[in-house]
């Protein structure tokens, strides 16, 4: 039989040895014996409650605080300890006022104080052991030799609790040695569904995976990427946090800046340290903490010191909830806290049951008195200890909820749940092993721990709120989360509201959402704001929600938020630089300023050479139509007229016909011009050369033959063009390149003929050649007499042609890198070509036609002159000219030679 032995002068010291051995003696036979100062039951166990009973529970609740150094406990916990204790009791009344649940037994209860710390929690806990722990007593003597007094232990067949989830592990591995179940109505720590080591625990709220989860998708419900996590440290909080991790590393997209833990015992200026670490990443303005209310007070005491209320924005788990006791005195700093809760309901009878109770009638909790002078702020009587004056004394009459505010605590309707659990699976129990007894019949005395495990694990009941109340094989309830969050701007009382819930999915109410100052909006919580568009993310090593903004510059536009992709060659970017837009195509139109001039220069020159054509055929018999040669003279004028055209074609709208008269044109006209004046200057050369040898006259200047040169030469640029179109048919392109400078915005496809710059150099190649052979010509026939032929007309225009297009290379190519080039090119080729006709025009024609319209008394027949008459004037008039020219030279050498004979 398993006894206790009693006996005194005993410390309770080792106690804390056996917990530390247990782990190593499974199995074995273990020997304790019990110390105690008093015999009795009050006096054996100080700090615990007992309800007698024919089953008794084991009950762990933190009903005081963490005590300071030295202490084990501190203050009273009324709503975490006195509430979740009281549910308890509530909830064994219930039970045991049931006829229906396990009818005929009653449900006992051992109560203890763990005082919110592991250690302490499993130095009581050992209470629960004390039955199961065989010693032999027979060599046990009291101080006066009797021998001592053997009580017969109670045996605890469960435990509800514990509270913290670092408390539950610690108790869970003792009672496991001893295959006692465990329920815990609070405790959500990840690491207590290892059933290979947890095996004897199970708990009616979900593990903080499932918690972890549903703060992951509120996080990015909210378009949060980037907080900073903040754990006591212990089981609970670091397991949390490690759980919200993994899980926000598996789901992608957020990134954490921080995670701090809060030490088991902080030291003095902790707080104001840790809040200053997260201002090191001060972007990260959401904080997710898994940590007890008391570091959770502390935590927004030291934010409100730092002056940072309102900066932060808490999303706090289960230990936070809905309490009211972490954010007393700090409600403005806690605004717009995000919190989640097991999803739970106020159970109605508990409310009647707790504002019920009184000091007369609650005298089975030991720990009432404390509650009931901290919840009405006054002080009890007791025999012997003054009362301060400055505190009022208890009257016993105050009442809870009407002296003072109540709420009900989150938890109780799972403490509640808990014990039901138990008691349900005890029940079932009964009706298997004790069919049709009264009372625990020997199969159940005593009860197999084992057995009872598989019978809770089976459990399948409606709880105290409604909500099916069942374990999974690991022991975990399933997650069901309501959403709180703490406002204070969009109510007259500020207080916690539900603002969504979650059950495997989240469903949150974000319009209902108010923040610090009763903004809407929800507050940002980036590392990196999103990017503009046209602008791609360059990430930060290491850190996936970090980038730098990067905009897509040049012809690049936004391919997605990574890439910036060149747009195609015949496209640009759009202004926001999300997409690619066709480029337009332009052309050089009639009224733009480069076409004005160049037009109104063609104009002018074909209504000037038509003039002179029409009065060289009014006047075509007289003497100075026939002396300008008349046939070279109407080939000459139909090259000038067709050099004023090509400007018409050259800024025309590019096709197909219009591109093969640019082809045709563009060198015709300057070829007949030139292949004119060339074969003039070529004949007046031959004359003359021919007349300083001999009196006859050179073969081939005859009217037909000059005409015949001229169209020889004039084939060959003929033949070149067509030759061209055999290989090269004509055609229209569009030049994306020309007109695409830095800025997209100002980029243009030109719409052209397939005309290249060498292309055009060498369809006016040829007429250059014939212009330089002419300009040759015209300076060897410079010493003929003015009044004997145009030789010297035909030389000034060479002259003045010449200086025209060695302005215009260096104008033509030196603007090929200009966005303008096109139109710059265009005017300039026309309007040299113009200028050159014109200087053709103005230097052999004008004079003409001048004296034809207003001097006709100069326009008639004189003497008849043979050719050798002719050739010998001029060659007289030459060599005058040389003598006159060889006495000015010796002149002025015997001016400025010195006397040689001084």
């Amino acid at each position: 039989m398993l006894v206790l032995v009693l006996c005194c002068n005993y410390s309770w010291w080792p106690l804390l040895e056996v917990a530390l051995h247990l782990s190593r003696f499974r199995g074995r036979t273990h020997c304790l014996w019990w110390p105690t100062s008093e015999l009795g039951e009050e006096n054996f166990h100080p700090h615990s409650i007992k309800i007698p009973g024919d089953i008794t529970l084991g009950g762990l609740f933190p009903i005081h605080a963490r005590g300071p150094h030295g202490l084990p406990c501190g203050e009273i916990k009324k709503e975490k300890g006195i509430h979740r204790m009281e549910a308890m009791l509530y909830a064994l009344d219930q039970i045991n006022s049931d006829p229906e649940l396990l009818p005929n037994i009653t449900l006992g209860a051992r109560i203890l104080d763990t005082c919110s710390r592991d250690t302490y929690a499993l130095e009581q806990s050992l209470t629960f052991v004390q039955a199961l722990i065989q010693k032999d007593t027979s060599d046990i003597r009291c101080s006066n030799g009797e021998p001592p007094i053997i009580r017969k232990p109670e045996r605890i067949v469960g435990v509800i609790g514990a509270s913290a989830s670092s408390v539950s592990i610690m108790v869970a591995n003792v009672l496991r040695l001893f295959e006692i179940p465990q329920i815990s109505y609070a405790s959500t720590a990840p690491e207590l569904s290892d059933n290979n080591r947890y095996d004897f625990f199970s708990r009616v709220v979900p593990p903080d995976s499932y918690q972890a989860q549903a703060m992951v998708d509120i996080v990015k419900a909210m378009g949060w990427n980037y907080v900073s996590t903040l754990a006591s440290e212990g089981s609970y909080g670091e397991s949390g946090v490690d759980s919200f991790q993994q899980i926000s590393r598996e789901a992608g997209g957020l990134c954490i800046a921080q995670s701090i833990k809060i030490p088991r015992e902080p030291k003095p200026g902790e707080f104001d340290k840790i809040i200053n670490r997260l201002m090191e990443t001060s972007n990260a303005r959401g904080v997710i903490i898994f940590a007890n209310e008391d570091d959770i007070k502390r935590v927004l005491e030291a934010a409100k010191r730092a002056n940072l209320t309102g900066h932060f924005l808490f999303v706090g788990s289960d230990s936070w909830g809905a309490k009211s006791s972490p954010i007393v005195d700090q409600e403005d700093v806690a605004e717009g806290a995000v919190t989640i809760l097991p999803k739970r309901a106020s159970i109605e009878g508990f409310d009647q049951y707790f504002t019920s109770r009184s000091l007369e009638n609650n005298r089975r909790n030991i720990w009432f008195a404390e509650f009931w002078e901290d919840d009405f702020r006054c002080k009890l009587t007791r025999p012997g200890i003054k009362i301060d004056s400055e505190k009022k004394k208890c009257t016993g009459e105050e009442r809870i909820s009407r002296d003072t505010p109540y709420e009900q605590e989150g938890k109780v309707q799972f403490v509640i749940d808990a014990v039901y659990a138990m008691a349900h699976a005890l029940h079932s129990m009964h009706l298997d092993l004790c069919p049709g007894a009264k009372g625990v019949c020997d199969k159940m005395d005593p009860v197999e721990g084992r057995m009872l495990l598989n019978y809770i694990r089976s459990v399948n009941f409606n709880g105290s709120a409604g909500t099916g109340v069942l374990f999974n094989e690991n022991g975990d309830a399933p997650g069901r989360y309501d959403i709180f969050q703490y406002q204070m701007s969009n109510t007259t009382s500020p207080g916690y509201r539900v603002i969504g819930q979650w059950t495997n999915n989240l469903r949150l109410n974000v319009e209902e959402m108010y923040w610090s100052g009763g903004e809407r909006q929800i507050p940002d919580s980036v590392c990196s704001f999103p990017c503009n568009p046209g602008e791609r993310k360059k990430m930060v090593k290491g850190v996936p929600c970090c980038w730098h903004c990067e905009l897509c510059d040049g012809y690049q536009y936004q391919l997605d938020e990574m890439t910036c992709e060149t747009c195609p060659f015949d496209m640009r970017p759009t202004p926001n630089r999300t997409s690619c837009l066709p480029t337009p195509i332009i052309k050089l139109e009639w009224h733009s300023p480069w076409a004005i001039i160049p037009v109104f220069l063609a104009i002018f020159g074909i209504l000037a050479t038509s003039s002179v054509v029409i009065t060289f055929i009014r006047f075509n018999d007289t003497p100075i139509v026939r002396a300008s040669g008349r046939e070279l003279s109407y080939v000459l004028l139909t090259g000038i007229f067709l050099i004023y055209l090509i400007t018409f074609l050259m800024i025309a709208e590019p096709g197909a016909i219009v591109c093969a008269f640019r082809r045709l044109l563009l060198g015709l006209g300057m070829a007949i011009t030139y292949s004119a004046m060339l074969t003039k200057t070529n004949r007046i050369y031959r004359i003359f050369e021919q007349g300083k040898k001999s009196v006859s006259p050179p073969k081939f200047i005859s009217p037909t033959s000059q005409l015949a040169i001229t169209f020889i030469l004039i084939s060959v640029q003929l033949l070149g063009v067509f030759v061209w179109f055999a290989v090269v048919p004509p055609h229209t392109i569009i030049d994306y390149e020309e007109q695409r400078p830095p800025n997209p915005e100002m980029a243009r496809g030109v719409l052209k003929c397939d005309m290249s710059d060498l292309s055009l150099i060498c369809c006016l190649s040829y007429s250059i050649v014939l212009m330089v052979t002419c300009t040759v010509y015209a300076v060897k026939s410079r010493g003929v007499p003015e009044t004997f032929n145009e030789a010297k007309p035909i030389g000034f225009t060479m002259y003045t042609t010449c200086i025209v297009w060695l302005a215009f290379v260096p104008i033509f190519f030196g603007t090929a890198q200009s966005t303008e080039k096109m139109f710059i090119q265009t005017t300039t080729l026309t309007v040299s070509m113009s200028l050159s006709a014109s200087v053709s025009l103005g230097m052999l024609y004008v004079p003409k036609v001048y004296v034809i319209l207003f001097h006709p008394e100069q326009n008639i027949q004189k003497r008849k002159r043979s050719f050798k008459a002719v050739v010998q004037a001029a060659t007289m008039s030459t060599r005058l000219s040389q003598k006159s020219n060889d006495k000015q030279n010796g002149e002025t050498q015997n001016k400025i030679e010195p006397d040689r004979t001084q």
